[in-house]
């Protein structure tokens, strides 16, 4: 792939200030990031969207402004662009809709408004990508393995850590079971269904999950277009929590782990890392402070794998 001519990214943090489902160190993660994707990666601050749901927030991050602003990011794309979208917040599993499934979940981030953007929306995101251009997710958020539909494992389940006695911080998993949702949304449309697609289409009409708009046929042939230039860095696997973090001594600010782990290991190796090095160095960051049931995984093409992440120029 050519350097890129230009690089862009959302950013969202989610902190569900003053519900039952409130994080504390989702903004941090996204404002960090902000400030090293512009010291070290060369974003230009014009080409950087934040959305938070910070007390003044003037754009909040709900479901459909965050797809609208990865769509208009994708939509201004070039063959050399590098795209990255972070993702601090919670996520869930629902049942699959998928034909020959009925057993199976599929995943998804949770956005202010509970209006799920699911595994099927980030795959047409990625389908939409322009030859040549990148789209690299970080998302700090439980069950986000696989996050984008059909993309190959690189750093799964299958990799291991061993158990380390290091003392961690006080935390929460950053996830709303699936029941929790469904209860929601529920007081939102007074529909009597467990099917969450029936409460998402209701409430949220065309700004609902492609996963639930699309008809069965026409949603399964959103296929995998081989080798593509998705590149996913989940703070766990499919069936694992991720953490926030809120530190109870010495007044430290809060973070979520995966996300800490990832700077961490950025600004301690100032030279190139490729996706597969940055991940196993976050799992290897992970490991020392203690967590044991957290495994960052890596899903992308061969070749992604080993290209260096964000396509940082040498130093």
């Amino acid at each position: 792939m050519d350097m890129g001519n230009k690089r862009m990214a959302v950013l969202v943090g989610c902190n569900y200030p003053n519900t039952r489902n409130e994080l504390h160190g989702c903004i941090n993660d996204v404002l960090t990031m902000k400030e090293l994707l512009v010291k070290r990666f060369g974003f230009d601050l014009r080409n950087v969207q934040l959305l938070t749901d910070a007390p003044g927030s003037v754009v909040l991050p709900t479901g459909a402004n965050i797809k609208k602003a990865l769509s208009h990011m994708i939509d201004q794309a070039e063959a050399g662009d590098v795209l990255f979208f972070h993702y601090s917040g919670h996520g869930t599993r629902i049942p699959s809709v998928k034909s020959g499934h009925p057993f199976r979940q599929d995943e998804a981030i949770v956005p202010s408004d509970f209006n799920l953007i699911t595994d099927v929306d980030f795959r047409q995101l990625v389908n939409r990508l322009p030859k040549g251009a990148s789209l690299t997710i970080l998302s700090d958020s439980c069950h986000s393995g696989g996050l984008i539909d059909k993309e190959k494992e690189q750093i799964g389940p299958k990799a291991t850590i061993t158990t380390n006695n290091a003392k961690v911080p006080s935390q929460s998993p950053k996830v709303i079971p699936f029941e929790s949702i469904l209860q929601h949304l529920t007081s939102l449309t007074n529909i009597n269904t467990s099917d969450i697609g029936t409460h998402l289409l209701e409430f949220f009409g065309s700004d609902a999950s492609l996963k639930f708009r699309l008809p069965p046929l026409e949603r399964d042939q959103f296929e995998s277009t081989n080798p593509d230039e998705g590149i996913l860095l989940s703070g766990c696997q499919a069936n694992e929590t991720s953490a926030d973090m809120s530190p109870n001594e010495g007044g430290g600010k809060s973070y979520g782990a995966f996300s800490n782990a990832v700077q961490m290991v950025l600004k301690e190796h100032l030279g190139q890392l490729s996706n597969k090095q940055l991940v196993m160095m976050a799992r290897e960051v992970l490991q020392a402070q203690g967590f044991e049931q957290q495994h960052p995984c890596l899903y992308c093409s061969d070749q992604n794998a080993g290209a260096t992440f964000l396509w940082q120029s040498e130093c």
